[in-house]
C-alpha cells in the first residue's frame, strides 16, 4: 500500500485516535452462515433450528445494543445476556426478540425482569416460586422462564436429581411458563478419544435423561438447546432445537483438540472477523544501539532503530501480555510491540516499516484492506482465548458500525 493509499480515516471524532470498527455485514453474514450450517438441506429436523445469539459482555466487546439490533433485523430468534442489566440495556435500544438472562437473577431483581420482558434462567429450584410470586404480585401471566440443567460442568444449573423438585414447583405456578430447557458443555472442543473427549457425550446423556424425567412428571421442557460455539461447528448431535453461538458469531472458531481440526471446521463453516481494533501513531523517533525503551528497560535496541508510540494501551484493549511478544500491522508491514505495554500507549519497532510517519494507522487485529489479522492468532500467542481479547476492548474506545 502506497503513501497515497493510507488507511482511510474513520468518521470524525474528537479524542485519542484509537477506535474499533465493527462490520455489520460480517456480523450478519456469520449469523446466516451459522443458521444455514445447523439447518442443512438434507437435515431431518421437522422445523428449522433457531439461533440464540450470545451478546453478553457488551457483545464480546462489539457493543451489545448495536449488535443485538443488527442481529434482530437479520433474524436472530433469541438473545443471551449475563444479567438483567445487560438485558435492559438491549431492550432500551428497541430490541423486541426474547432475551434469556443466562445468569438468572438475584433476589429483588424479579421486578426488573418482569417489567422488561426478560426470561431468566432458573438454576436453583427455589428461584422458580420466587419468580412466580413476583409475577403474581404484578399480575403478569404466561411469564417465560427457562430451566438450566447442570449436566456435569458443576457450575450453574439444577442437578438431575432435582428434576422432581422442579416439576413439583412448576405444577404450582399459575403465572410462569417453562419455554426452554438447556445445559452448557464443558469441553465440547475436545475431540480426542480420551476421558475428557467423552465428557460431552456424558453430558448429553445426562441432559436428555433429565428432560425425559421432566416429561414423565408432566413438565413440558419447551425449546431444548445445548450447543455452544465449538459444538455448533463440530458436534451435530448437540444441535437440538436451538443453538447458542458466541465467539463464532464474531468471526472466530474456538481452539480444538487436536488443533489440526480447526482448519477442517473453518472450511466447513467459514466466518469473517467482525471487529478491527486500530490506533494511530502519535510519535516516531530514532534511537541508537543500546538504548532502552519503556518501563524497566525490558527492550534494548540491538541496532539503530525507529520507535513509534501508538495511541492505545491496556486500558483500551491492548492486552498487557503482548509486551515484547505481539505485533501490529501498518500498511501491511509488521511492527513488533516492544517493551511493557502501558495503560495508554504502546511502543513499536517500526525500523522495517517504509516511510513510517506520525498519523499512520496500526491494526492490532481484524481486517485492513485485503489483509486479515485474526484475533484468535493474537490470543493464542499470549496463551488466552479470543473472547478474552476482544471483550477487553474498553468503553473508552469509540466503536464505528460499518455496513
Amino acid at each position: 500500500m502506497t503513501r497515497s493509499q493510507k488507511h482511510p480515516s474513520p468518521p470524525d471524532f474528537i479524542g485519542r485516535p484509537v477506535w474499533a470498527e465493527v462490520s455489520l455485514s460480517a456480523l450478519t453474514g456469520n449469523l446466516r452462515a451459522i443458521r444455514d450450517y445447523v439447518n442443512p438441506p438434507n437435515g431431518k429436523c421437522k422445523t428449522p433450528r433457531k439461533v440464540l445469539s450470545i451478546v453478553k459482555g457488551n457483545a464480546y466487546g462489539h457493543g451489545g445494543p448495536q449488535v443485538a439490533k443488527a442481529l434482530e433485523k437479520a433474524g436472530s430468534d433469541w438473545f443471551g445476556v449475563a444479567s438483567a442489566g445487560e438485558g435492559i440495556e438491549i431492550r432500551k435500544a428497541g430490541v423486541r426478540a426474547p432475551i434469556l438472562v443466562l445468569g438468572g437473577f438475584w433476589p429483588g431483581e424479579e421486578k426488573n425482569l418482569l417489567q422488561h420482558n426478560l426470561t431468566p434462567a432458573i438454576h436453583r429450584c427455589e428461584q422458580l416460586l420466587a419468580f412466580e410470586a413476583a409475577a403474581a404480585k404484578l399480575r403478569k401471566k404466561n411469564v417465560s422462564v427457562q430451566l438450566k440443567i447442570d449436566s456435569g460442568m458443576n457450575r450453574l444449573g439444577i442437578m438431575p436429581k432435582d428434576a422432581d423438585c422442579f416439576a413439583r414447583q412448576l405444577a404450582k405456578c399459575k403465572h410462569v411458563s417453562l419455554v426452554g430447557t438447556f445445559t452448557h458443555l464443558a469441553s465440547s472442543e475436545v475431540l480426542t478419544d480420551t476421558e475428557l473427549g467423552q465428557q460431552t457425550k456424558q453430558q448429553i446423556d445426562r441432559f436428555y435423561s433429565t428432560v425425559e424425567r421432566l416429561r414423565s412428571l408432566g413438565a413440558d421442557p419447551g425449546i431444548l438447546h445445548i450447543a455452544n460455539s465449538a459444538a455448533i461447528a463440530a458436534r451435530p448431535e448437540t444441535w437440538a432445537d436451538m443453538v447458542r453461538p458466541g465467539a463464532i458469531l464474531y468471526g472466530y472458531h474456538p481452539g480444538f483438540d487436536p488443533p489440526e481440526r480447526r482448519a477442517e471446521f473453518e472450511r466447513k463453516l467459514p466466518l469473517r472477523p467482525v471487529m478491527s481494533l486500530r490506533a494511530r501513531l502519535m510519535s516516531v523517533r530514532c534511537i541508537a544501539t543500546g538504548e532502552a525503551v519503556g518501563y524497566d528497560a525490558t527492550w534494548i535496541a540491538q541496532r539503530p532503530s525507529r520507535i513509534a508510540v501508538l495511541s492505545a494501551g491496556y486500558a483500551d484493549g491492548v492486552h498487557r501480555s503482548l509486551g515484547n511478544r505481539g505485533v501490529l500491522y501498518i500498511r501491511g508491514h509488521a511492527a513488533p510491540i516492544i517493551g511493557i505495554v502501558s495503560m495508554d500507549v504502546v511502543m513499536l519497532d517500526v525500523t522495517d516499516v517504509p516511510d513510517v510517519a506520525v498519523g499512520d494507522v496500526a491494526t492490532l487485529y481484524g481486517t485492513d484492506g485485503g489483509h486479515v489479522y485474526p484475533a484468535n492468532v493474537v490470543a493464542r500467542s499470549i496463551g488466552t482465548v479470543t473472547s478474552d481479547l476482544i471483550s477487553g476492548v474498553s468503553q473508552r474506545v469509540p466503536r464505528f458500525y460499518l455496513p
